[in-house]
């Protein structure tokens, strides 16, 4: 009798086991993707048309985000980040210096998600030199998980643009280098600069061997998340704006 009732105890705490890692490690990322989604239908508009557009008969209708709408619900979404043929379509929020990770864990909304969301680092805004953008690698490849797939030189080919909508329109960036690394090596997540000199010799930095020229007029967008190389290690993905 002893004896079935702890097959029976050991079998019924490794369903919950397994629930409980089903919930983290499968629901909660597909309820993050689908919030998303959720809130890009709910705040996108149709774009107004260009002469050429409108000249276009094959062009479909394109839609933009209204961010007066969003922001004045959501007032910490700052941007919405998009890397085509990926899952990367998210919204980006921000907190402030007293609680620069609010976001780790929480959805836009406040609502605690496993996967956090995409965030700004509290520091800087989408006009800084460097735009920094922070996201979990997650295992199931959603949110920042893409990143270190971007190291291969055909899936990046394949996925080298990144679209940055803010309330100011839409910025793109075309991926110059994929790199691991920490902060004892490259200071990625500087986004302050002394002047113009001061910038390009970090951009020269974070650009050198792609070929890519540094220039004052150009933007650098960084996107974040955690590596496993060593500890501290980070995969950094650097844009530039074009």
């Amino acid at each position: 009798m002893m004896h079935r009732f702890v097959k029976g105890l050991l079998l019924g705490i490794l369903f919950i086991c397994s629930i409980g890692l089903l919930w983290f490690l499968v629901i909660q990322p597909f309820l993050t993707q689908k919030d998303a989604e959720h809130l890009k239908a709910q705040y996108s508009v149709l774009a107004p048309q260009t002469e050429s557009a409108e000249s276009n008969q094959d062009e479909g209708e394109k839609t933009q985000l209204d961010f007066a709408s969003l922001r004045s619900h959501y007032p910490n979404v700052q941007g919405w980040l998009t890397i085509p043929g990926t899952c990367v379509d998210y919204p980006v929020v921000q907190s402030d210096a007293d609680d620069p990770e609010y976001y780790l864990r929480r959805n836009y909304d406040g609502r605690w998600r496993l996967a956090g969301s995409l965030f700004f680092q509290y520091d800087c805004t989408p006009k800084s030199k460097n735009v920094v953008i922070f996201g979990h690698n997650m295992n199931d490849g959603t949110m920042f998980g893409v990143l270190e797939k971007l190291a291969d030189q055909k899936f990046r080919e394949q996925h080298s643009t990144i679209f940055l909508e803010t309330e100011d329109g839409v910025r793109e960036y075309q991926i110059a280098s994929v790199l691991t690394t920490d902060l004892s090596r490259i200071p990625f997540n500087r986004t302050v600069f002394a002047d113009e000199q001061d910038y390009l010799a970090f951009a020269g930095t974070m650009l050198e061997g792609t070929g890519y020229e540094p220039q004052a007029a150009k933007r650098l967008l960084t996107l974040v998340t955690c590596a496993y190389n060593w500890d501290g290690a980070r995969t950094v993905v650097v844009a530039v704006e074009k």
